[in-house]
């Protein structure tokens, strides 16, 4: 009995090695004072596996302090790769004034875990001349793909790399639901927004070019696409620029890689371009101008460009835009007959970081220019001071 009793204990113990700790204490942390709505908090799926070597990415369970289960998601940057090389667990917090730090527990959930509704949502949308369309639960956008530039097009052909903005007054996807409607039926109000945005060839809000100090020269529409995560915290996509003259023998080609949360007005951008003849060149983020639209302008050396437009119909209200640097601040500001620009000295092969995004007076917190430069503000100030995180596994 008692050398059954030693080996069955023995086997036990192998056992609870193997398997590693219990659960995962996940530590966050900050350096503000303000609060921070729906801050995403990333956990490397390398220190899960670490700690947790049997678990699967889609049977965790995520707590908060109090106990509450947090809708979480994980990520597979590459998913055609045969292994399942996961990069992240991420889920959403929000810390409030003065909360500095939050704690969290992953633990194994014996069985799949359901999907729940998404709140991030992007997509190649070919029904409609190759739109790229993406949003999250407040606001949309669309970025023009190469079927507009065709003889199918019509009336309607054009050139532009602008982004597009469709305001939401709700918080669950739209994009599909709007495509189905058809492209005139979405610029009238149903009760859940519209579009009534005008970007042409324009920026729009955060398109790029290049700023050879008297001219903007912009890319075409986007050649390729690519979805890297899409929900239901958070969406990750690419799309891919073909070649354009920038004056002077220079050509330029660029890379934009998005990064929408689920609960913020802004979304992280990340613009890889590559100078063929310059390692330099002078990157415009540009807000597009509207002829008869009246604007309040904020242009903040210490990182962003804002305008706040009053547009002449009710159901459009007031608009808000903006584009912001994830660090530092702009080299200067310039504008042409289309646009609003902010300029950045960018360096071949290394990303320009930065932030765009609108709030509408009709579907969100802000109704006037300041409201909208009191969100401008803080959002520097969170981006400047990333949240930390420590994993801790409990035995």
């Amino acid at each position: 009995m008692k050398t059954s009793l030693a080996f069955l204990f023995g086997a036990l113990a192998v056992a609870s090695l193997a398997r590693g700790a219990s659960k995962l204490t996940v530590t966050a942390s900050h350096g503000l004072d303000a609060a921070r709505p729906s801050e995403t908090l990333l956990v490397p799926w390398s220190e899960v596996r670490k700690h947790l070597p049997d678990a699967a990415p889609d049977k965790l369970i995520v707590k908060d302090a109090q106990g509450r289960v947090l809708t979480y998601q994980f990520t597979n940057f590459q998913p055609e790769d045969k292994a399942g090389r996961y990069d992240d667990v991420l889920f959403q917090y929000s810390f409030a004034a003065g909360e500095k730090s939050a704690t969290f527990t992953i633990e194994r959930s014996p069985t799949p875990v359901p999907p729940v509704p998404t709140r991030t949502f992007a997509r190649y949308v070919p029904e409609r001349l190759d739109d790229f369309a993406f949003e999250n639960d407040r606001l949309a956008h669309r970025m023009y793909g190469p079927g507009l530039d065709t003889p199918a097009a019509g009336k309607s052909r054009m050139i532009s790399s602008g982004i597009d903005i469709w305001t939401k007054r709700v918080a669950y996807p739209v994009i599909d639901r709007w495509y189905l409607r058809g492209h005139d039926n979405y610029h009238i109000e149903n009760g859940e927004g519209l579009d009534f945005y005008s970007v042409g060839t324009g920026r729009g809000c955060g398109g790029t070019g290049i700023w050879d100090g008297a001219k903007l020269r912009v890319s075409h529409n986007w050649k390729t696409w690519k979805v890297v995560a899409n929900g239901p915290v958070r969406t990750i996509f690419e799309l891919g620029y073909a070649p354009w003259d920038a004056g002077n023998g220079v050509m330029v080609s660029e890379v934009k890689r998005f990064t929408l949360d689920a609960g913020h007005n802004l979304h992280r951008v990340e613009s890889t371009f590559t100078f063929e003849g310059a390692p330099s060149l002078v990157v415009a983020l540009g807000l597009g101008k509207h002829k008869d639209v009246p604007a309040t302008i904020d242009r903040n050396r210490g990182g962003w460009l804002a305008q706040w437009e009053k547009y002449p119909r009710a159901t459009e209200g007031e608009l808000g835009t903006a584009v912001m640097l994830a660090s530092g601040a702009f080299q200067d500001f310039a504008e042409d007959d289309l646009n609003l620009l902010a300029l950045v000295r960018a360096t071949s092969g290394t990303p320009v970081r930065y932030a765009l995004g609108a709030g509408w007076s009709l579907g969100s917190p802000f109704t006037s220019a300041a409201a909208w430069n009191t969100y401008l503000s803080a959002e520097a100030a969170r981006l400047r001071a990333p949240v930390t995180v420590a994993v801790t596994p409990v035995p």
